[in-house]
């Protein structure tokens, strides 16, 4: 499963939600040295994460990434697929078009 994000500005849209949570406007999202992302809240805290890439110059996706010798299930993927959609909906909607998540996982996620 991944994200796709349809954008002008693939950059801008990925450097504006790190930002909003640097700047604590989004407080469920955090993000590593390697950029990838995980849900904070307890539950689901680093059952997965959202690896971002900007695809063809007009997409920003995240691919989902497995925790070591785990297997992902349809859960975690709707729970992250969805609270990301939702997330950047609420602080970011002006720097893209299109949000929308694959069912199944798609090339470059690591389940």
């Amino acid at each position: 499963m991944a994200i796709y994000f349809e954008t002008k500005t693939p950059k801008k849209l990925l450097a504006a939600f790190k930002k909003a949570v640097d700047d604590k406007h989004v407080t469920t999202w955090s993000y590593d040295v390697d950029g990838d992302f995980t849900h904070n809240v307890e539950q689901w805290k680093n059952k997965a994460w959202l690896r971002p890439k900007v695809e063809q110059g007009t997409m920003l996706v995240f691919h989902i990434l497995a925790p070591k010798e785990t297997e992902l299930n349809s859960t975690v993927y709707a729970v992250y697929h969805g609270r990301f959609i939702e997330s950047m909906l609420k602080h970011c909607d002006q720097l893209f078009s299109v949000g929308r998540a694959s069912a199944m996982p798609d090339e470059g996620d690591m389940t």
